[in-house]
């Protein structure tokens, strides 16, 4: 029998060991770089209760995707063995994401008799790091960043009994052998006191610690001190964007948010994600942890050394990226020292390397369901499964944000941890790097590579610098649909509601609130919002309140205008074209509107103005505004016609909260509109919401409700962000689609 999938470092050998034994077979299991092979031999009825037992009882963290057998003549094999790994062959075997803590391990972490009490590094088959240290397959000891730690021999008789939790676990360690915990200041001298003891009183005095995580380094400070949390938030450049908290458990998180059933389960899942959830009254949170903000992004520990870490603090830890703000997250400790010196007053840190850096998982909940806003530690590298093979080995490069790459073959598609937004050489690097990695652990050697049709982008000019492949553009927004359409395992066609910032058209012009008629092949535009200027191009996506210019135009609304001396010198800008783009973007449609009601002139993170519009919406109204919808060729939905409604009413009074919750009513009003007459051209019932302007959850599940209450079939994202993170799968989807026709 042969196994694919998940089936390597998750327990899986012992596990086949252990049914094996039950049902009485000899034989053996071992690893190769296909994944797991084995032969069983006893009577007939005894391998077939194997059989059924083998994908029936697999182990938890364990992903079962084929299981091939064939009869061969009996051997007269009595007893059942656990072969060597054989590195030889074409790779396909699947490397495991990392897994929080299990339960078995906590009790031990906390149990003051077991060898292990309080050491930060303990783990088992069921949980600990797999993808942040791996370095090649097959996924055996020599080939991880433990290779270095020599197993004690009590560590060594667990490893290599096949009764045992800690059987063949890879980064199987304890005191006497494994990593060792140090804190250390500024200069990388050792620190006096127990290291977590001494961690936990610094964070309690207002100091800001950097913490080496699973995947890279943290910036911790005790959530509870404005100290701390104003001195976080200086050095590391951060003005208002929202910082990750941890708490200690469920309790402590349904203190500080309100909290579903899918949310609570998220939270504690194996993943251990950041969730974002509705924050309480009264918290007792420092105000700079999320200012002005509903939300909070929570996150329970997944490793032991964060398990002790909120037990010794014993109230809620800010934990955010290691780094300076537009920066990758810091992984190596020389990089750590030397990048977060400036920011950090001491650094928890450990000798056990990171092979791969990867940032925290970010998701919400919408419609009852999981929507990734940032797919990475946790849930990276499990394959995406798709319902249609790849012809040729396929290497998507994905965009220019929250860039991901995706490399396919066969039926899966491996997305790539989170790599940043590619506009400097270290997250370059980094993603340079990850494809480098991705092609050693999953055996690619593409044939096809996609791209974004962005000439400037640097994914683009990777792409374009590749020799001996084939090179496929894929316009942005298809590439949106596009993931869609594969998070949902469908092939279209759709109509696709691409709605995000920007991206580059066919046309040349910038996109960004697309109708789309699509499928994984191609695409026609069947409408879009009405084209503006963007005065100064980029300096109009830092500074909102041009947008709102750009649709007001000449305008006696004095409150629209704190920028009144320099409105009219933009505005004549605009009309002259100068450095002023056309745009169809529903992004800086939401800007606009946003300036207009005072929430935000300038932003200092990508879609500020937009999240704090969302935020102050009054979730009670019902009322909406009205776009005028321009039949024609391509229909032009009349954005403007919302930004003058939002004007009036405010000149009129009425309360920005209300008038924030019109104006998105309205924009999910005009998407119905816009549907409603492609679905009368095309006779298409299917919709699919995509882009970067759909994480907007009010905006989402209004949208999505109404279209399904006129008879639409709606699909979101649910498996891949909807942003540009999920645009490398989208060109996977395209590239492997066009090789099929």
């Amino acid at each position: 029998m042969r196994v694919e999938g998940v089936v390597q470092g998750v327990g899986f050998r012992p596990f086949v060991h252990g049914l094996a034994g039950r049902f009485g077979l000899g034989g053996f299991v071992g690893n190769d770089t296909g994944g797991v092979v084995l032969e069983v031999e006893g009577s007939w009825e005894a391998v077939e209760g194997f059989r059924a037992a083998l994908e029936a009882e697999a182990p938890a963290l364990a992903v079962i995707e084929r299981v091939a057998a064939e009869a061969i003549e009996p051997t007269g094999e009595d007893h059942f063995v656990i072969a060597p790994s054989d590195a030889s062959g074409p790779r396909q075997v699947l490397v495991a994401p990392d897994a929080s803590t299990c339960g078995d391990c906590l009790r031990e972490l906390f149990d003051p008799g077991d060898r292990r009490h309080r050491y930060p590094f303990l783990n088992c088959t069921n949980c600990g790091p797999r993808f942040t240290i791996v370095r090649d397959v097959p996924y055996d000891r020599p080939l991880t960043t433990m290779a270095g730690f020599a197993l004690c021999r009590a560590c060594a008789r667990e490893y290599h009994d096949p009764a045992d939790r800690r059987f063949h676990a890879q980064p199987v360690c304890c005191p006497a052998c494994g990593p060792m915990l140090r804190l250390v200041d500024r200069g990388g001298e050792p620190v006096d006191g127990d290291a977590i003891a001494e961690t936990a009183r610094l964070l309690k005095a207002g100091r800001v610690v950097a913490v080496k995580g699973l995947g890279g380094y943290h910036l911790a400070a005790d959530a509870c001190s404005g100290v701390g949390v104003d001195a976080l938030r200086a050095r590391k450049h951060r003005e208002d964007k929202p910082f990750a908290v941890m708490v200690a458990d469920l309790d402590a998180a349904a203190a500080l948010c309100e909290l579903d059933a899918v949310e609570a389960d998220l939270l504690s899942g194996r993943a251990r994600p950041i969730v974002v959830l509705r924050r309480r009254n009264d918290t007792g949170l420092a105000a700079g942890v999320a200012p002005g903000n509903r939300f909070l992004g929570l996150m329970l520990p997944y490793t032991p050394l964060h398990h002790l870490l909120a037990a010794e603090l014993a109230r809620p830890l800010v934990l955010t990226s290691g780094n300076v703000s537009d920066e990758p997250i810091a992984f190596r400790d020389d990089d750590a020292l030397e990048r977060l010196g400036g920011i950090a007053d001491c650094f928890l840190t450990h000798d056990r390397p990171i092979h791969t850096r990867t940032d925290d998982s970010v998701v919400r909940v919408a419609r009852g369901r999981e929507l990734p806003g940032r797919r990475s530690r946790g849930y990276v590298p499990r394959p995406l499964s798709l319902p249609w093979p790849f012809p040729r080995p396929v290497l998507a490069c994905g965009g220019e944000l929250k860039n991901t790459f995706c490399v396919a073959k066969r039926r899966q598609a491996f997305l790539s941890h989170h790599i940043g937004d590619l506009e400097n050489y270290e997250t370059l690097r980094s993603f340079t790097e990850g494809i480098a990695h991705f092609f050693r652990l999953f055996d690619v050697a593409p044939e096809v590579v996609a791209h974004d049709l962005h000439p400037e982008y640097l994914s683009t000019k990777y792409a374009m610098d590749l020799a001996g492949v084939e090179l496929v553009g894929v316009q942005h927004h298809h590439a949106h649909i596009a993931a869609c359409l594969a998070d949902n395992g469908e092939a279209g066609p759709v109509i696709g509601v691409a709605f995000d910032g920007l991206g580059y058209g066919t046309d040349e012009t910038i996109w960004g609130g697309e109708f789309l008629r699509a499928d994984l092949v191609g695409f026609t535009r069947l409408g879009r919002l009405e084209c503006v200027r963007m005065p100064g191009g980029t300096a109009a996506i830092r500074e909102p309140w041009r947008m709102a210019a750009a649709y007001l135009g000449d305008t006696d609304l004095q409150v629209a205008k704190r920028n009144a001396d320099r409105w009219d010198d933009v505005l004549q800008v605009a009309r002259a074209g100068v450095n002023s783009p056309l745009t169809s973007s529903a992004g800086r449609l939401f800007d606009a509107v946003a300036a207009l009601l005072g929430v935000r002139d300038a932003v200092n993170y990508e879609g500020q103005a937009a999240v704090e519009l969302e935020q102050l919406a009054d979730p009670a109204e019902r009322s909406a505004y009205r776009a005028r919808v321009d039949p024609g060729g391509a229909f032009q939905v009349r954005g403007g016609d919302l930004v003058r409604a939002a004007a009036d009413d405010l000149a009129a009074g009425v309360d920005r909260a209300v008038i924030a919750a019109r104006f998105h009513r309205g924009v999910a009003g005009a998407i119905v509109e816009g549907c409603v007459i492609a679905r009368e051209v095309t006779g298409l019932p299917t919709v699919a919401l995509s882009g970067g302007v759909f994480q907007n959850l009010l905006l989402l599940e209004t949208a999505a409700e109404t279209l399904e209450d006129r008879g639409f079939r709606v699909l979101t994202h649910h498996r891949v962000p909807t942003n540009d993170g999920g645009i490398s799968l989208g060109q996977a989807a395209v590239a492997g689609a066009r090789d099929r026709a």
